[in-house]
């Protein structure tokens, strides 16, 4: 494995442990940790695909990296 794999696959790791996390009621959607968790696995997988040059996932990626960091903002601004 190279870098970029290590780093999509890093992305991608913390995204599943986020989605497995909250299917087993472990954390909620609004929490701090699963917002951040769907943040960082969203902008890794993100680098990840534009250094590989895919562009339909540095679409998704980024898209979900920009919710990720509104819902990341909202929280914040919440607990304030």
């Amino acid at each position: 494995m190279n870098l970029t794999d290590w780093i999509g696959a890093t992305g991608v790791t913390i995204l599943l442990v986020a989605y497995f996390l909250n299917l087993m009621n472990k954390v909620s959607q609004h929490d701090f940790s699963y917002i951040l968790m769907n943040f960082l696995g969203a902008a890794l997988a993100c680098c990840a695909s534009v250094l590989l040059k895919y562009v339909p996932f540095i679409i998704l990626e980024a898209a979900w990296t920009f919710v990720s960091l509104i819902a990341l903002i909202k929280n914040l601004s919440r607990s304030r």
